[in-house]
């Protein structure tokens, strides 16, 4: 009986999304007949690309084969049959990907065009995303189980990688190739890669038996730990765990550090960044999107991913900010002054996000997109200062305060907590960067002025925000939400 009202809730979820997804998705698909801009159909590729690669590494990140608690920690132990433990999340694993594979397809046939011959091509394009879909997750499920498959995975995603790069550097060309393609060569294609993801799937589920029990309880742990900060709604759960997991069991040498002071809060940052090169590279490479966006006639793809880079990158070396209110037992030992440190601590978020704005306003810049002048890179360091105080305040903010309001509006109850929390540091960048967005509104000739303006807005911001926050750096919340008692190193020690 409850097999049969499994079955029916099923069917009726299904029933209901199709009903409410159904005329988006048909307007989606009338919009889907027009020819492609050769232009902007190479760039519009690259992005499919980098999208592709991020699927795959978010993958291999995953796991993907988990189990919840409960499994975990005695059915998988058990003489049970693997594939009997592991069916559930099979099944997860296939909805996943054919969900992925459909957006994959729908987003090259809107990149691609559909001049003619609509169905095919659509059928075509829906074809080889589900086939790279489930390939992805295939060799996914295959990498866990075997080192050999996670190495051929890895070159998968370097391989993605590196067509991306090539079709962003090659100007319209691929994009009048892959435009002109006709739709038998889609077909091809199309069942090129259906035999290919036919085969991976079968490989993965017959290595569902073989993947060791140590790495299913490694993912699990990892998915546990996102499925707890994605319920409790708190993010920087989810950020101390990966970092905690990054330097666990990590054998690191001990050396004198070769600057004194204060300025070793600052060198701190650098050494944890430079042993991170692959998430430095990934920074470097994501500066070239906002550029990508725009050739793909994404404007506002690319106002978001130049805003969300440029605080990410800005973010990314605010670890020691983030620990000193949990432990202030380094600053104790430098003897640094809290404004002190706080002024340190600012020169690394401003560098790198002055960095890698400027690098995304220079590929603006040459892509044409902010006109002909060229000293657009040099908004970036102007607004240094202003990120920095932004990647701060984000890394020093309170746990989300899920107690406060919530706000009945005509487009349904928005929580304060989460909010307020999002908002976080988002408050002051964007006030803060007023004369820079102005100069991108406006595109002045002479553009000395508003660097000069934004250069004193953000030191004048920097230099307030320091003098302000850093009385109270000593009673910051902890991961645990609770600020240390005065006079002790952490919430739970005694001094």
């Amino acid at each position: 009986m409850r097999r049969w009202q499994d079955r029916y809730t099923t069917l009726f979820g299904v029933a209901m999304a199709l009903a409410v997804l159904g005329r988006p998705v048909a307007s989606v698909l009338e919009n889907l007949v027009h020819p492609a801009d050769p232009r902007q159909v190479g760039a519009g590729l690259a992005l499919v690309a980098v999208a592709y690669a991020g699927y795959l590494a978010v993958v291999r990140a995953a796991g993907p084969v988990v189990l919840g608690a409960a499994d975990a920690s005695w059915r998988l132990l058990s003489p049970l049959p693997r594939r009997t433990v592991l069916g559930g999340t099979a099944r997860t694993l296939l909805v996943v990907s054919i969900l992925g594979g459909l957006v994959l397809g729908t987003t090259l046939v809107a990149v691609l065009g559909a001049p003619d011959l609509l169905p095919l091509r659509l059928a075509a394009a829906l074809v080889i995303g589900l086939g790279a879909g489930l390939g992805g997750m295939a060799m996914g499920v295959l990498g866990q189980a075997f080192p050999t498959w996670d190495a051929w995975l890895q070159a998968l995603i370097a391989l993605t990688v590196a067509a991306a790069v090539l079709m962003a550097v090659s100007g319209p060309g691929p994009g009048r190739v892959a435009a002109a393609l006709p739709a038998g060569v889609v077909g091809a294609v199309a069942c090129c890669t259906a035999a290919v993801a036919a085969f991976l799937v079968r490989r993965a589920w017959t290595a569902l038996d073989r993947v060791p029990a140590r790495a299913i309880l490694a993912a699990s742990a990892r998915s546990g730990r996102v499925a707890q900060a994605t319920v409790t709604l708190d993010p920087g759960a989810l950020t101390w765990s990966v970092e905690d997991n990054h330097w666990r069991g990590r054998a690191l040498r001990s050396r004198r550090w070769p600057v004194p002071g204060a300025w070793a809060l600052a060198w701190q940052e650098a050494r944890r960044a430079g042993r991170r090169p692959v998430r430095l590279a990934v920074l470097a490479g994501a500066a070239a999107l906002p550029a990508l966006a725009v050739t793909a006639g994404l404007s506002q793809v690319a106002v978001a991913l130049t805003a969300m880079g440029t605080l990410a990158a800005a973010v990314s070396v605010t670890s020691g900010a983030r620990r000193d209110g949990d432990n202030p037992a380094l600053l104790r030992a430098l003897a640094v002054g809290p404004r002190t440190a706080l002024a340190v601590r600012a020169l690394p978020p401003a560098l790198f996000g002055a960095c890698w704005l400027g690098a995304a306003l220079a590929g603006l810049s040459v892509s044409g997109a902010l006109g002909t002048g060229t000293w657009w890179p040099l908004l970036g360091p102007a607004c240094g200062p202003v990120l920095a105080v932004a990647a701060l305040r984000m890394a020093r903010r309170r746990p989300i305060d899920h107690s406060m309001p919530v706000i009945d509006t005509p487009g349904g109850a928005i929580p304060t907590g989460p909010l307020l929390w999002g908002l976080t540091g988002v408050d002051l960048a964007l006030p803060g960067c007023a004369p820079a967005l102005l100069a991108l509104a406006v595109r002045p000739a002479d553009p000395l002025p508003f660097l000069v303006a934004q250069t004193l807005t953000g030191l004048a911001l920097l230099g307030g925000y320091v003098a302000l926050s850093a009385g109270g750096s000593r009673r910051r919340p902890t991961r645990n939400g609770r600020a240390p008692a005065a006079g002790s190193s952490s919430p739970n020690r005694r001094p």
